[in-house]
């Protein structure tokens, strides 16, 4: 086990001087190679931001442009959405691509379902029940459409027929929506077998795009990726394929740039906010996991208009991650409790018989609780704070 000198809060306490975790180093300190270099903007770097957004705002009305024109051509309409999404732009074109899948749900007939070849088939269950309609996978009957998806890609003996294996698009486009099945769904199963073998007995080939392609999604699915992660990757699949729209590839690069560039002035701004804490002095036992909480916030919203949500969720991660690890070095969860329970009702009054070390951590939440309460009121909703303060408090035991 590790073992480091004595804090100032732990020689004031002998009690306190428990065990203490072996955790591991920070990441982003541990290796100096993973460091960035330091960007040298240019004098003129908020006029250049300012063109680029001149520029997004322009490419993505030529987009939305041709998403209108390849309404009434149902296999391009449903590629053209599936490449909006997976390069991470979706958020730009919710209600016109809301508004196509809609149509799309509503005049859906069997005829057109006949004569869909696999990819196009499974490509329009998947989009359709991303959104949230109701694709049967089997045979049922539904009040809007009949279906039988996938039904018809099966012999006579109930398996999925053998000519499908030299389809690659349709075998990728079946696997990618079988991520989409419910309980139940037993073809869905049989599909997932199916094209899971024998994608992965597929020969693998790096200068193709698609095998490439492939080989990504067996090790992670659409279903299972974070939408930046997923965009960053297909962004250098997709500018590899002949028939890729130059409008779109451009817009993916540039919203992706300049969304990064705002995620990172974020991070930027939470890591000052972070050192300001001096935890790293206070409690040097403590993780630093700020870059590792801000990516994992990324995943759950990454658009610009939820920068307060990214803001306040991860201060709520680095101070219960703070204080998980004091109880796994310290103090005992019903006697820690105690002193947040007094601590949450005399806010910044400091109770004499506080121990120091606890005194650090609960001045620590109750700023920050103090800070989310701030700008929970200049949008108009500061009670729901309480129910913060509330959530703390229960969720403390837990951690134990």
């Amino acid at each position: 086990m590790a073992s480091f000198s004595l804090s100032i809060t732990q020689r004031a306490d002998p009690k306190l001087a428990c065990n203490t975790a072996n955790f591991l180093p920070n990441f982003w300190k541990a290796d100096p190679k993973l460091a960035r270099n330091t960007a040298n903007f240019v004098p003129n770097f908020w006029v250049t931001h300012a063109c680029k957004e001149k520029e997004l705002e322009g490419l993505k009305e030529e987009v939305r442009k041709e998403l209108k024109a390849t309404a009434g051509k149902s296999s391009q309409l449903l590629n053209f959405i599936d490449s909006i999404q997976r390069l991470g732009l979706a958020y730009h074109f919710e209600r016109e691509i809301e508004e196509a899948l809609k149509v799309m749900y509503e005049t859906y007939n069997l005829v057109d379902d006949d004569n869909d070849d696999l990819a196009s088939a499974a490509l329009r269950f998947r989009l359709l029940r991303q959104e949230g309609y109701h694709i049967p996978s089997g045979k049922s009957f539904c009040p809007i459409f009949a279906a039988n998806v996938f039904k018809k890609f099966k012999d006579e003996e109930g398996n999925f027929k053998e000519s499908l294996v030299g389809d690659l698009p349709g075998m990728l486009a079946l696997y990618e929506a079988t991520h989409l099945m419910v309980h139940g769904e037993d073809i869905l199963d049989e599909a997932l077998a199916f094209t899971t073998a024998h994608l992965q007995s597929m020969a693998p080939d790096s200068d193709n795009p698609l095998k490439k392609q492939v080989i990504h999604a067996l090790e992670r699915p659409i279903r299972k990726s974070l939408i930046r992660v997923e965009a960053r990757h297909y962004i250098s699949i997709y500018q590899e394929y002949d028939s890729h729209n130059k409008s779109l590839l451009k817009l993916a690069k540039l919203d992706f740039n300049l969304l990064q560039s705002l995620h990172r002035k974020e991070l930027s701004e939470i890591t000052k906010w972070w050192k300001g804490l001096d935890f790293a002095t206070k409690l040097p036992f403590a993780r630093d996991r700020i870059v590792e909480g801000y990516f994992w916030v990324l995943g759950v919203y990454f658009e610009p208009q939820y920068f307060l949500a990214r803001r306040i969720l991860l201060k709520v991660i680095a101070m219960t991650s703070i204080i998980d690890d004091i109880y796994d070095a310290h103090v005992s969860g019903r006697k820690f409790q105690r002193y947040l329970l007094l601590h949450l009702q005399m806010g910044c009054q400091q109770h004499r018989s506080t121990p120091r070390l606890y005194e650090v951590v609960l001045s620590g939440s109750l700023r920050c609780l103090e800070e989310i309460e701030e700008e929970m009121t200049e949008q108009e909703k500061p009670y729901r704070v309480h129910y913060a303060k509330q959530a703390v408090w229960h969720q403390c035991p837990f951690l134990f």
